[in-house]
Formats: C-alpha cells, sequence, structure tokens
C-alpha cells in the first residue's frame, strides 16, 4: 500500500485533513484558528452571489415541482410531468435538455381512495394507498378486521390461514405510545421512560417471533394473506415521529395495501385484540397501467474549450408516494435546477460542459444514474467531477472525499472560492471512502469517477421526511437551499474552468468481507414495486 503525509490544507474557512488509509474530520479554521483574512472573491464568484440571492427561483420551482407535478414515483403520470416540466423549465433559460429512456417500470396511477372504518362506529381513517397497490376497481368493499395471532409454528399459521378469507389483516407491530422518544425523554420520570422503552423492546421481539413462526418474512406475508382470500392489507409504518409514516410499496398484486396512521391502527387493533370485531369499508380507484418508459432528464450548458469534458451536477428527479417528495429529493432537484439556470446566466460559455442529471428510478436502486454510467462510457471517462444533493432541506454540513487521494486538493482549491460565510461550518473528511450505495453519486464512485455527496444538516429528515406522509413544501428551509445553490454553483464554476483534469487515484482498500472498491452494479431496467 502506498503511504501519503499527513497533509493539512487552510482554505475558504475549512480545515482540511488529509492521511491515506485513515479519515479525518476537519473543524472550522475559525474555531481552530481564530478569524481569517479578509477574503476576495472572484468577480464571477460575486455575480453568482448576486443573482443566487437576488434573483432566486427557489420558491417558483419548488411550488410547480412540488405542488403542482406532485409525487414523481416512478412508473407514475406524476413521473412523468416532472420529466416533462424539467425539460421545459430548463429550455426556458436556454439550456438544452431532453429526456432520456433507460428502461421501463410499471406503471400505475393513484385514484381517490376512502378508508372508512364502520363498526362498531363510524370514523374516517387517516391512511393511503401504497404504491403500486392494486384497487377495488371504485367500489366500497367492506369486511371484518383481524389480527394475527400468536402462532407456535408454521403448520398453527397453515391451520388458521382460512380464517382470512374475506377479511382484512392486519399485519403491522402495535405501537404502544405514538410519542415520539424526544417527548419522552423531555417530560416522562426515567424510570417511566426506560419502562415504555422495555415494553416496546418486548412487543417487538414477539412480533418478530411471530412472523418468524409463520415461515414467511413480512414482505412475503401479505402474497400468502391475498392467495388465501383476504380483502385487503392494512399496514402502520410509524416513523417515530407525531404524524408521521414510511410510505413504501404494495405487498400484494391482487388486492389493495393501505397503509393507516398510528392512531387509527391502534384503534383497529385494540378493538380487534379485545374481542370488538371492526369493520372498515376501503374504496380505492387506482388504475394498472401496464409497463411504461422510464427517462433521466439530462441538460447541459456546453463547454466552449473542452466541450468533451464535463462536470456533472446529479439529484434524482423520482421520489415515494407519502408526501410530494419535497425534501427527497425535490430540495436536491431545484437546487441543481437553480445553479444550472445561475451558471447560464453568468457563465454562459464555461471551458467545460455543465451537465445537468435529474435521474429516475433513484428509489428502486440508484437505476437511472447507474444507466448513464453504463450507457455513456466517453463522458464518464472524461468526467472532472460529480456534485450530488440527496438528503434533504438543510445547508450542506460534510463533504467526503469519496477515496480519492488527491481529493483534499482539488476540493480545497474549489472551496477555497466560496464565501467563507458558507463554508465556515462545513466538515470534510479526506481522502474519506466510496460509498456502495445510497444516492446517484456513488454510481460514478464505483466508474473510479471523483463524485462527492454534498451532505446537509438533519432538520429531522430521517424521521420527519425521508419517505413520509409528511415530506411536503412547508418542510423547506429556503435560506439553507441558496446556500447550497452558491456553494454548488462555485464548485462547479472551478471544476469546469480548471486547466486540467484532476488526479483519479482512488485509495488502497482491504479486500474481502464486501470491503474494497465497490464495482459497478447493472440497473434494474424493468420492474415492479421494490
Amino acid at each position: 500500500m502506498k503511504i501519503f503525509k499527513q497533509t493539512m490544507l487552510v482554505k475558504s474557512g475549512v480545515r482540511f485533513i488529509a492521511m491515506s488509509g485513515l479519515l479525518l474530520m476537519g473543524t472550522s479554521v475559525q474555531a481552530q484558528f481564530g478569524r481569517p483574512a479578509p477574503q476576495q472573491l472572484d468577480p464571477v464568484v460575486e455575480q453568482i452571489v448576486k443573482e443566487a440571492n437576488e434573483n432566486s427561483q427557489l420558491e417558483k420551482l419548488a411550488f410547480e415541482l412540488l405542488d403542482v407535478v406532485g409525487p414523481r414515483l416512478v412508473g407514475t403520470p406524476g413521473m412523468t410531468k416532472a420529466n416533462e416540466w424539467a425539460v421545459k423549465t430548463f429550455e426556458s433559460w436556454g439550456i438544452a435538455a431532453e429526456n432520456q429512456q433507460f428502461g421501463e417500470w410499471k406503471g400505475w396511477e393513484r385514484g381517490i381512495s376512502h378508508i372508512d372504518m364502520t363498526y362498531p362506529r363510524v370514523k374516517t381513517l387517516a391512511g393511503t394507498q401504497l404504491a403500486w397497490s392494486p384497487s377495488t376497481k371504485g367500489k366500497a368493499v367492506e369486511g371484518e378486521v383481524i389480527i394475527l395471532p400468536d402462532f407456535k409454528d408454521s403448520s398453527a399459521f397453515q391451520a388458521w390461514l382460512p380464517q382470512v378469507k374475506g377479511k382484512y389483516v392486519m399485519v403491522s407491530m402495535y405501537q404502544p405510545t405514538g410519542r415520539p422518544d424526544h417527548n419522552w425523554n423531555e417530560f416522562a420520570r426515567p424510570e417511566t421512560f426506560e419502562k415504555m422503552k422495555a415494553e416496546r423492546d418486548e412487543l417487538l421481539k414477539a412480533y418478530n417471533d411471530n412472523i418468524r413462526a409463520t415461515g414467511l418474512s413480512a414482505n412475503s406475508l401479505p402474497g400468502k394473506l391475498e392467495d388465501a382470500g383476504a380483502l385487503g392489507v392494512l399496514s402502520s409504518f410509524w416513523s417515530r415521529e407525531f404524524g408521521a409514516n414510511k410510505i413504501f410499496g404494495a405487498r400484494t398484486q391482487k388486492v389493495p395495501s393501505v397503509d393507516i396512521s398510528l392512531e387509527d391502527y391502534g384503534i383497529l387493533y385494540r378493538l380487534a385484540k379485545n374481542g370488538v370485531t371492526p369493520k372498515v369499508r376501503i374504496e380505492t380507484s387506482s388504475k394498472d397501467l401496464g409497463n411504461v418508459p422510464s427517462f433521466n432528464t439530462i441538460a447541459q450548458i456546453k463547454g466552449s474549450e473542452k466541450p468533451d469534458e464535463y462536470v456533472i451536477l446529479s439529484a434524482h428527479l423520482d421520489s415515494w408516494e407519502g408526501g410530494s417528495g419535497a425534501t427527497d429529493n425535490g430540495t436536491g432537484t431545484i437546487a441543481m435546477m437553480e445553479v444550472a439556470r445561475v451558471l447560464k446566466k453568468i457563465l454562459p460559455n464555461p471551458k467545460r460542459t455543465i451537465l445537468i442529471g435529474l435521474w429516475g428510478s433513484e428509489e428502486q436502486g440508484l437505476n437511472g444514474s447507474r444507466a448513464f454510467v453504463l450507457d455513456n462510457p466517453a463522458v464518464v471517462e472524461k468526467t472532472q467531477a460529480v456534485f450530488n444533493l440527496d438528503n434533504g432541506t438543510g445547508r450542506v454540513a460534510n463533504i467526503d472525499g469519496s477515496g480519492f487521494v488527491h481529493a483534499y486538493d482539488f476540493i480545497g482549491r474549489w472551496l477555497n472560492e466560496v464565501p467563507r460565510e458558507i463554508t465556515k461550518d462545513i466538515k470534510t473528511t479526506f481522502p474519506g471512502s466510496p460509498g456502495g450505495g445510497g444516492s446517484d453519486h456513488a454510481s460514478f464512485v464505483a466508474a473510479g469517477v471523483p463524485a462527492f455527496m454534498l451532505s446537509s444538516l438533519s432538520w429531522g429528515y430521517f424521521t420527519n421526511t425521508w419517505h413520509t406522509n409528511l415530506d411536503t413544501y412547508d418542510k423547506l428551509v429556503f435560506d439553507d437551499l441558496r446556500y447550497n445553490v452558491i456553494l454548488a454553483a462555485v464548485m462547479t464554476y472551478m471544476a469546469a474552468q480548471e486547466d486540467e483534469l484532476v488526479d483519479r487515484e482512488r485509495r488502497v482498500l482491504p479486500e474481502g468481507n464486501g470491503q474494497g472498491w465497490p464495482s459497478i452494479r447493472q440497473p434494474r431496467r424493468t420492474g415492479v414495486g421494490y
């Protein structure tokens, strides 16, 4: 293994530490060494900052994408509308754009749905169809609700299975509390909090043991229930935050699958558990559209001196269906579109081509970006850098070197030109480690392209908005997004104008046990559900 001596770069209010084989987190220079010298901004950078702050289009883009287009599940009309909207928007700015097909997916269109409890009292339930769920074809189908009993083994499950015919079956764990842990931690006595957690852990263990006893997994159970004649499957995937449920895809092919809020799921469960058999009536009118094409939206500002070399702005356009895909990844999409708009106005003839990739089907396994990497070897070979945004609404707080030995050098040069107001709190890890998945930069890293996740502050991302029904416009923090636009725009400007392509030398990583540099993976170019 080649050894590199430790290097420290003090640039733009960020402390960079790099050492081969180690992941070292920097802290801000201001915190470590006091106030830095006044910064003289490049005139182009000054124009970028002025345009991004004074003529921002972020609010307009967010409204159009999140409120008008809405959620962008692969295979749905919403995703098609988003692709078409993105192309039209780019073209209105004088940026060439097109939708490039990379595969197809099961087509599905959400319709109007009603989920009501009709016994022992009438109550409209808070819930939604899961993605790609079969429908009741617009008919209201009423039935009793039952829960899974305790099973000794798979034989006991098989003996019980005929009882599901003509009934709705609840398949999720019952939650003993609808209060998130931070609420308990703030107000409960320590012993009360610990008692609740112990009870919850016990319930979770019992639930998992019971699923295993059936001989099935939680994912395969719904299919077995529908084959046995169940009217539908009721679930509740609580996100451990007030009012938030994760909304993923259906595991049924013939009967509806609906997710119900923790609160209403609890009502049904307690009624059924205590012998007061509830009834629900479900009516859905979603449509199966057959296989439909899947696209990436690709736009570019053509380079003037090195048109066949690229800097790529990366974000995925698709989303899940729970909310409107605001922080995952509407924020990344509109920020990178805004970066393109600003650069087209301020830097209409960059040295290298600036390519904007709004990827499709990221949520099903980075399919759009993986397909792009395989389908465009010439672009991959001469890409200077990829900057990826995909983790919420907060300002960028961390940049990892993705395992490239010299990342501390060129990232340092580019960040040095960003206003210190933006970079002063950014932490870096160099050379870092290559990401094997998680977001679209990983598709490029696997191919040896310097690709970097611009990681944002959480703002409660994983519990509040990530794949939940609460991922909506009102969660956006536009001041932070403007910071991200300036950061990405300046780094893209610097990368595009640099004289030569950067050094792509990779860290030498230990082999075995799933380690080593990640390999290029094939995308799913056709699929159903997950």
